[in-house]
């Protein structure tokens, strides 16, 4: 079995889920919403670097999986996004996790069978995946599907990402 944490960045909500998988079972460990605080953008990154920080030093995932950016409602947000995505990617750089990078639409193929799958169809089937009781909060089910995704994708994903590092 190896941990995994799953990221769903966002610059004011960012979800995180931890599940242990062998590859074809998989158990659910945590999964949350990390709200984001601060007024400017560089407190809200900090905020994210720190929480997420917090999540592995607590989980000890040894592999980490994350949304990768998509083009947003706009140009702006989609760069907020990608800033927080990168304070995520450092808290498990610095801790020497590696990480995997999943498109949305790769996600939801992988975790519900069509990547145009709503958010709705996603909590749905990363619940009966991981087999929870009650609803799950939005932004946890997508980290949690992105660690899914990368539980039954990511073995092919993570062989090319360590030959890429050794060049």
């Amino acid at each position: 079995m190896r941990r995994i944490l799953g990221i769903d960045p966002g610059s004011r909500v960012t979800g995180y889920g931890v599940i242990d998988s062998d590859g074809r079972v998989s158990r659910h460990v945590a999964s949350g919403a990390i709200q984001v605080a601060g007024d400017g953008l560089p407190a809200r990154l900090g905020c994210i670097f720190r929480e997420v920080s917090d999540i592995i030093d607590e989980f000890r995932p040894q592999q980490m999986a994350i949304e990768d950016v998509f083009v947003a409602r706009s140009a702006a947000s989609a760069l907020k996004l990608g800033q927080a995505r990168g304070a995520a990617i450092c808290a498990g750089v610095l801790r020497e996790l590696p990480v995997a990078e999943y498109t949305a639409r790769y996600v939801k193929q992988a975790v519900v069978g069509t990547g145009g799958a709503d958010k709705a169809q996603v909590q749905h089937m990363v619940g009966l995946l991981l087999n929870l009781t009650g609803r799950l909060q939005a932004d946890a089910a997508d980290a949690l599907a992105v660690a899914l995704c990368h539980a039954h994708a990511g073995a092919p994903a993570m062989r090319l990402l360590r030959a890429g590092r050794r060049r």
